[in-house]
């Protein structure tokens, strides 16, 4: 139906891979990294050379408007968003993309670290890719399918709809954000500039898969206080806060309430970072739940057990601080059930079954459905993410630009007429 160039698609994502756009979890300026706005401004250049109405801003935010070409009058607008930023999580430098057309089935050694093997034993996935082509990178990266398989895909379905003005659609929104695997995309978007009614982040895993659950999500922060004094004459005096913190992190839960010991919709809580010296120690939680509720009880929890072991050290001291982080866009995605229906629709006119599924994390989507724009996730094809056997399969990623076009279709023909 569509006229998708796989080949154009395939190069495109190579392209995208090749820029490092790592982002700094630590890092406090917006975007936290500067090399995030090189693909930024590539994707501002490719946006304006197809004429479209694009501008960017000095966050590395890209924003971008294909209008109407339908006789509609009254059809919401539609946005694709996907970030730019790699996790920092694998190295992002010097990223090889390799292109492995007709995939056989057999095991893939990546050739600048061989002890990196994809196979189908360890990715029972890629048995749907046999006799088409993946991407790999080259072993010593990420290959950052995370989430530039997202970008390539909204880049290509705006290159088919300027180029085939019969596909008929609303007003449809394209925003690139920095930012997302640091939980900071949404911190400088301009939302008057997206100026859409409804949005759909393109960063999913396997073909099909449609995702209006996330977690909700807090982070925890356990300062603990001890008394400082001369080692050599500490004696009954000093209190080393390092060995306290020690204690709390032993006392959590070994067979519950950890990421490694939960799966579903349970949810966790997960120490992050720990640093500190004899006088004071921070330890650093995740706490996670599908039940925005159930998050206070989890709070409840493990400040208790901190408060247990720092009593029993007479002036030892403790501070718990809690930071909102994102909350399951579900709560909001329920309310407007035509926005997951329409998507599951698309998936299905694609050719694909549907998988609807809840996200054990969160995107940007997550941030953007409380900020007034509905926004589940959809899929890109990406796998292993964030892993030296990251992989994507091109059959996949085209699948999903199928979907975008189709979706942009769903919505102009529930338009009002005039």
């Amino acid at each position: 139906m569509f006229n998708i160039d796989n080949n154009m698609l395939a190069e495109r994502f190579m392209r995208y891979v090749k820029i490092d756009t790592q982002s700094d979890p630590q890092g406090d300026s917006h975007p936290t990294t500067e090399k995030q706005k090189n693909l930024s401004i590539l994707l501002f250049s490719e946006l304006t050379e197809l004429n479209v109405q694009v501008e960017k801003d000095e966050f590395g935010y890209v924003y971008a408007t294909i209008p109407s070409n339908s006789s509609k009058k009254k059809i919401p607008a539609i946005c694709f968003c996907s970030h730019v930023d790699t996790a920092p999580d694998c190295s992002g430098t010097g990223v090889k993309p390799i292109l492995h057309e007709n995939y056989s089935g057999g095991d893939i050694i990546l050739p600048d670290d061989q002890r990196q093997v994809l196979s189908i034993k360890t990715s029972p996935y890629l048995q749907t890719q046999i006799g088409s082509a993946i991407i790999t990178a080259s072993g010593n990266t990420l290959l950052g399918a995370d989430d530039k398989a997202g970008v390539a895909i909204i880049m290509q379905a705006v290159h088919t709809l300027v180029s085939d003005p019969a596909i008929k659609h609303g007003n449809l929104k394209i925003v690139f954000t920095p930012d997302e695997e640091v939980g900071k995309g949404t911190a400088k978007i301009d939302m008057a500039k997206v100026g859409a009614d409804f949005g759909y982040t393109l960063d999913g895993g396997e073909a099909g898969s449609l995702e209006d659950e996330t977690f909700s999500a807090d982070g925890a922060t356990i300062t603990v206080h001890g008394v400082i004094a001369h080692p050599g004459y500490a004696k009954n005096v000093l209190i080393n806060s390092m060995k306290i913190a020690g204690e709390i992190l032993d006392a959590l839960p070994k067979d519950e309430w950890s990421p490694e010991t939960t799966e579903g919709q349970q949810g966790f809580v997960h120490p992050v970072a720990l640093s500190g010296i004899a006088e004071k120690t921070t330890i650093g939680f995740i706490v996670r739940d599908f039940k925005t509720p159930q998050l206070a009880v989890h709070h409840d929890r493990l400040k208790g057990i901190a408060e247990k072991i720092v009593s029993a050290y007479k002036g030892a001291t403790m501070e718990y601080k809690l930071t909102e982080q994102y909350r399951n866009m579900k709560d909001i995605l329920v309310s407007y059930p035509q926005v997951a229906e329409y998507a599951a629709e698309a998936i299905r006119r694609s050719g694909l079954v549907v998988k609807q599924e809840s996200i054990r994390g969160g995107t940007d989507g997550s941030r953007l459905s409380y900020m007034g724009l509905p926004c589940p996730n959809i899929f890109t094809g990406m796998q292993n993410i964030h892993s030296k056997l990251e992989w994507v399969g091109v059959k996949d990623m085209s699948k999903a630009v199928e979907t975008l076009l189709h979706l942009g279709m769903i919505w102009e023909e529930h338009g009002t007429e005039n």
